[in-house]
């Protein structure tokens, strides 16, 4: 099996503004366009630099971010457990490759990763899927009862006491550089540390080789540095939310979807009050100056990229389809704000193939499209292939030769009565529907006689296509590591095409 790349149009569940804004921008251009930068102010850059270096200490990268003019290329992720869905590292690695080709056409550039530590929906993160060596999708899941606060907290701040650790080693154990993975995520998912704490260090480690500037909107010394935005949006909420309004029906005028449901009562912000994130209608914004107490607001998803590329000097921000939705409505919130956007990449995606699976696949003459309709076709399929060569030549021979004697026998009718064509042609589809079922009846019988074609449909489902999920929403990293190894996400570096926005199949 070689890679190959397959158009997110023949992907399931692939949005019409997706599609156009890969396939044909110019019909989409008006959503996602503002004017250019003028530039990061340098003074902003200082506070900048000085905030990140309490969060990420001295590196590389931070010295050359801190220099004028170089600027960064962002992802980011909400802190979900054992760093959440594959797709995560898929953002990152993306985003890496653009700083890294920004850099060698002399515009020095950095990747930053934004830890989406201020989300308060815990019933989204609390929870990670793995798979066993049958590639038996496995759930593992924090309980609710292991903290006591509200679902309203940031997930960020949320402590854990115990991760499901020794699950995870269970899920794991018969893969050969599983020691070293769940190794690594016990010395990042330590009992006592905060949801933001754990994921934001098992993705340093995991991302360290890429140069990673991360940042911490939760941090004290990011929330100061907000503050001057945060406040002007919410002297400025009621004109916002009136822009949104009217966004969202350009958007459904032209045929497309509001990611983020906005109505006259949609509040931008949050109050952070009492460890809680409360959404701040009804609500006067604070009357003296926010920056003095910039701990109390926090945006909501259509604002929160604003307020990112205010701290930042981004040029390219690196998201999924429903990310780059949200930028479709913050648009406008952009140029009332901030007067520039940064450019907008569509992360790469993978779908990973084991050599196990790369051979089934060539061996049943499958396409990645065959499991998109449900296991049971896909068992349909596979069950195909298996009947043997000289009965499958006959049910061809058979069918062809009863088509074509009764497509004789139609035409001599024709002469004859007109309508006697019309009610052959409807016996015809019968018999022909009954010649079908009766092969797809033999196939069945053969699967189900044959215990390997069953067990290996099921290996090829929940690998590629669990629980009608594509891969890499579905499953964490983590397992892929430890069948693979630690240097996957090199090899996955490697394969990012930057002229090439399509799904990747890849072999591994």
């Amino acid at each position: 099996m070689e890679p190959a790349c397959l158009r997110h149009t023949e992907l399931p569940h692939t949005s019409r503004l997706f599609s156009d804004f890969l396939y044909q921008y110019h019909k989409v251009e008006r959503f996602y366009t503002a004017p250019p930068s003028t530039g990061y102010p340098e003074d902003r850059r200082a506070a900048l630099i000085d905030a990140l270096r309490q969060q990420n200490g001295s590196s590389e990268s931070l010295d050359r971010l801190s220099q004028p003019g170089a600027v960064a290329v962002v992802t980011g992720q909400q802190v979900g457990l054992f760093s959440g869905p594959a797709y995560t590292i898929y953002k990152a690695i993306t985003a890496a490759r653009h700083a890294a080709d920004l850099t060698a056409r002399g515009r020095p550039a950095v990747p930053v990763f934004w830890l989406a530590t201020e989300d308060h929906d815990f019933a989204e993160v609390n929870h990670s899927w793995t798979f066993d060596r049958a590639n038996g999708p496995l759930q593992l899941k924090l309980d609710r009862a292991i903290h006591q606060n509200g679902y309203d907290e940031p997930v960020g701040n949320i402590r854990i006491e115990r991760w499901p650790l020794a699950e995870l080693r269970d899920s794991l154990k018969d893969f050969p550089f599983a020691d070293e993975v769940v190794s690594l995520v016990e010395e990042t998912y330590t009992p006592g540390s905060t949801m933001g704490q754990a994921f934001g260090n098992l993705l340093r480690r995991l991302l360290r080789p890429f140069g990673f500037i991360f940042i911490d909107p939760m941090h004290p010394a990011s929330r100061q540095l907000a503050a001057p935005m945060l406040a002007n949006a919410c002297a400025l909420s009621q004109e916002l939310n009136r822009l949104l309004l009217q966004r969202n029906s350009e958007l459904e005028a032209a045929g497309y979807h509001a990611q983020v449901h906005v109505d006259a009562r949609t509040s931008l912000l949050f109050v952070l009050e009492g460890g809680k994130r409360i959404p701040m209608r009804d609500m006067r914004c604070p009357a003296d100056d926010l920056s003095r107490r910039p701990h109390e607001l926090s945006p909501n998803a259509l604002l929160r990229p604003v307020v990112q590329d205010y701290m930042l000097p981004t040029a390219a921000y690196v998201g999924g389809p429903a990310e780059l939705a949200y930028f479709a409505q913050s648009q406008v919130l952009y140029e009332r704000l901030l007067g520039h956007m940064p450019r907008l990449i569509s992360r790469s995606g993978f779908t990973l193939f084991d050599a196990r699976s790369a051979k089934l696949m060539e061996r049943y003459k499958l396409h990645v499209q065959d499991f998109f309709h449900g296991e049971d076709m896909l068992r349909e399929r596979i069950a195909a292939r298996l009947i043997p060569p000289g009965l499958n030549e006959q049910f061809e021979q058979t069918t062809q030769s009863v088509s074509g004697q009764l497509d004789r026998l139609a035409d001599s009718l024709s002469a004859f009565d007109p309508t006697l064509r019309a009610t052959l042609e409807k016996s015809q589809a019968k018999i022909l529907y009954q010649l079908s079922k009766s092969r797809a009846k033999v196939a069945r019988e053969i699967f189900r006689r044959d215990a390997r074609a069953a067990e290996e449909a099921a290996y090829l489902y929940g690998g590629v296509f669990p629980h009608k999920h594509l891969q890499e929403r579905f499953y964490s990293i983590l397992p892929f590591l430890a069948r693979h190894g630690l240097d996957l996400n090199d090899r996955l570096y490697s394969n990012v095409r930057l002229e090439c926005p399509d799904h990747i199949l890849l072999p591994v």
